[in-house]
């Protein structure tokens, strides 16, 4: 006889919906959505801090504009007759390791090569450099100072998440730009800098992103 399905996460009690032991019934009209993403991703409340970032990083990332592969797909689906799920379950589908997609990616390498753990900036430049290999987080075809990795990053020193992981980062942008064309800290790194700062484990990274860009699709 085959096992039945079980999870931690959510669950009915008494008829009414429960997420980590939360009343669903309870938190709405009581708490922001941004809590409750936070909840379901992490399996607990947010701070006030925590909660002021993340809803920082998802406004951020709502939206950029009509020519993202993302939008483009979402767009020609819908153009075509299909309803409107379709055209954004197909934008969905077109975040990849190059749009939105970057995020894990860009998790995994700042854990590895970030002190202590790591042995730092240079190292992952150096490795990613022989290997021929594009650094996750880093580049963008429109800035050579992506403003929205700026913002990201004043608001995180208000709200205390400037920390190693940032910082790492930075020091990995300032490496990939000496002698060449420079390969900003664009809205994947500085997401999953940022993602890393807060205690989120990297297989929530493209989750994040698909949470905020899904309005703008």
């Amino acid at each position: 006889m085959a096992k039945s399905y079980r999870t931690s996460i959510t669950t009915h009690v008494d008829g009414k919906p429960y997420v980590y032991g939360y009343d669903l019934t309870k938190l709405a009209g009581e708490v922001s959505f941004v809590r409750v993403i936070y909840l379901i991703l992490a399996g607990e409340m947010p701070d006030k801090n925590s909660e002021a970032m993340l809803s920082a990083i998802l406004t951020i990332s709502v939206d950029h504009g009509v020519e993202p592969p993302s939008v483009v797909a979402a767009r020609n689906i819908y153009s075509g007759g299909s309803p409107v799920q379709a055209a954004v379950a197909g934008g969905i589908l077109a975040l990849g390791e190059y749009h939105g997609g970057a995020i894990e990616a860009a998790m995994e390498n700042f854990l590895k090569y970030c002190p202590p753990a790591g042995d730092g900036a240079q190292k992952l430049v150096d490795d990613f450099s022989k290997a021929g290999v594009r650094v996750a987080g880093f580049g963008h075809r429109l800035y050579e100072v992506d403003p929205r990795t700026t913002r990201l990053v004043a608001i995180a020193k208000q709200l205390g998440f400037w920390g190693r992981y940032v910082k790492f980062a930075e020091s990995c942008e300032d490496k990939l730009s000496k002698g060449g064309k420079r390969l900003p800290l664009n809205l994947d790194g500085i997401i999953a800098a940022l993602l890393l700062e807060m205690g989120f484990n990297p297989k929530v990274g493209k989750g994040v992103f698909i949470i905020a860009r899904t309005p703008g699709l």
